[in-house]
């Protein structure tokens, strides 16, 4: 049931639930390291390397999320795409802040830490900057990264390390009953703000583009196809890769994102970036999108207007100034199509490359260091 006065969204989107594999226990497969061939762990042999499926990242956890959740989709996605990474599940680690996103890495088997509020990006920065061949995942909410947790989001991003971070944005508190998150709209009414939001919100690609992130990508819940491919393009970039996913939290804020984001509102709503393509969108791909001076302009493509596809601005994921990736980021339906996809593609040398380069050369220089000496060296004090 929902609480926000939109009880008549549910039958609307009835057709789009079973794209978050509603209510059931999605869990299911127990502990069995591949790292060991021919082992037995919960009663079935673990798959030789190479030969793992969705039901290897599977836990044994009974997925607690409200029946009808978009976290349903994010979790069925990331479980599908982990096997054709080819990373060996003892080389995973999921980690979370708090939050309904939060339970996460209770439901992959793999490696997991359920962290504290907001600080999820500190812990996985010190297990990748420890341990770099482990692929190292951050999940979090809006409320999680955007507000106690600024400030790690924020310098996680411009260190470029190599850790994949996925943001469920429902534009709401849900776990604690329905109050107003960083992302809400203004003028929203919540329980927190009877009168409406006076906070403007944070938009989460324009934080992260403005703090020089090398992968930056949005995707829908319910749009499961193209969600997988931006899950997998994130898992395969070298450096920090985030991803935004608005996720409809069907409780408090049932129905956030419909008007674009529907099955049927998608077409005329969503502008799918593609990299090396012309934007263009519409039930016809008869709409695109073109700069006007330094702002971008929504065109109609045809005959009465003589302009096509080559008049459409063509999308480059790849460009290392992130001025236009910042302006599609900026881009809010009604006015665009709101823009999913990769926004930007980049290489720069990462955090733990880094570090590790000039601990290699302090060591070729001095040799390798010992603590002991190292606590004896300089001023000390004898404290009776």
């Amino acid at each position: 049931m929902s609480t926000n006065g939109n009880e008549g969204n549910g039958n609307k989107r009835t057709e789009e639930k079973a794209a978050r594999g509603i209510g059931g226990n999605v869990s299911g497969a127990g502990p069995s390291p591949e790292s060991e061939p021919g082992s037995v762990t919960a009663g079935r042999p673990a798959p030789p390397p190479g030969k793992l499926t969705k039901a290897d990242f599977s836990s044994d956890q009974e997925v607690r999320w409200c029946p009808g959740c978009g976290d349903y989709a994010i979790l069925n996605n990331v479980q599908k795409v982990m096997p054709e990474l080819g990373i060996p599940r003892e080389k995973i680690v999921f980690v979370s802040g708090i939050g309904c996103s939060s339970r996460f890495p209770y439901y992959m088997n793999t490696y997991g830490f359920h962290s504290i509020h907001g600080r999820a990006p500190a812990i996985a920065s010190g297990i990748k900057t420890s341990n770099p061949d482990l692929s190292v995942w951050v999940i979090t909410g809006d409320g999680d990264a955007l507000s106690i947790g600024g400030n790690h989001f924020m310098h996680a991003i411009r260190r470029n390390l190599d850790l994949n971070y996925i943001l469920f944005n429902n534009r709401i508190y849900g776990l604690t009953k329905g109050q107003y998150s960083p992302t809400s709209e203004f003028g929203k009414k919540t329980k927190s703000t009877p009168m409406g939001v006076i906070d403007y919100p944070v938009n989460p690609l324009s934080l992260a583009i403005a703090s020089e992130a090398t992968f930056v990508a949005r995707a829908i819940d319910i749009d499961v196809k193209h969600l997988g491919s931006v899950v997998e393009a994130a898992a395969r970039h070298k450096g920090i890769s985030f991803v935004e996913v608005y996720q409809n939290c069907n409780i408090f804020n049932d129905g956030a994102f419909d008007s674009f984001a529907a099955r049927e509102a998608r077409p005329e709503g969503v502008l799918y970036l593609e990299h090396g393509k012309p934007m263009v969108f519409g039930k016809n791909r008869d709409k695109g999108i073109r700069m006007k001076g330094t702002l971008p302009e929504v065109i109609q493509l045809g005959s009465e207007t003589g302009l096509n596809e080559n008049d459409c601005l063509v999308h480059d994921a790849h460009e290392k100034d992130p001025s236009v990736a910042f302006m599609l980021a900026r881009m809010e339906f009604p006015a665009f199509p709101q823009p999913v996809g990769i926004f930007r593609d980049v290489e720069r040398a990462t955090y733990e490359d880094l570090m590790a380069h000039q601990i290699e050369e302090a060591v070729s220089r001095q040799g390798r260091g010992q603590l002991q000496k190292l606590i004896h060296s300089g001023d000390m004090w004898v404290v009776d």
